[in-house]
């Protein structure tokens, strides 16, 4: 299951050199920087400019996140949806992505009847509601994506 989306590019890039294997230290080793850099770059501190979107990209494709393009998605009102490549999948991931999507809509269903349980939803509940929104459009609509990419017409 995705995590929520991040609130600021900041926290992206905690999240995504926390979730490194290996944590920070592997991280920066991996950008062939020292940890102190890296620390400032995730803080903008010491005059450092933050990680570009190449570095953070090259953490994200080794931990297998989506930070970035779920935070940028979500500034424009969006949802990150991956393509998936047909060469990756096969009925067996049909069903996965099918399943996930499900689980999605369950946990959005399960907020929303919680929120409802004293008859209003409060703004911090909205934001949450909205939240788990955009993962279920977005496990949606990756899984038809993926069913329409497999059984497409091939020329």
């Amino acid at each position: 299951m995705k995590t929520p989306v991040l609130e600021t590019r900041r926290q992206v890039m905690a999240a995504v050199s926390n979730a490194f294997p290996g944590g920070m230290d592997c991280a920066a080793a991996r950008l062939g920087i020292k940890d102190k850099r890296l620390e400032n770059q995730i803080y903008e501190t010491a005059g450092c400019k933050p990680l570009s979107d190449a570095e953070i990209f090259v953490l994200e494709s080794e931990t297998k996140t989506e930070h970035l393009p779920d935070y940028i998605c979500a500034m424009y009102g969006g949802v990150f949806v991956k393509i998936p490549e047909a060469g990756e999948l096969d009925n067996v991931d049909l069903y996965q992505r099918s399943l996930a999507a499900s689980a999605q809509r369950g946990a959005l269903d399960q907020m929303v009847a919680s929120a409802l349980e004293d008859g209003e939803i409060d703004s911090n509940e909205a934001k949450k509601i909205r939240a788990l929104h955009a993962k279920y459009m977005s496990a949606s609509l990756e899984a038809v994506a993926a069913v329409i990419e497999l059984h497409k017409a091939r020329a």
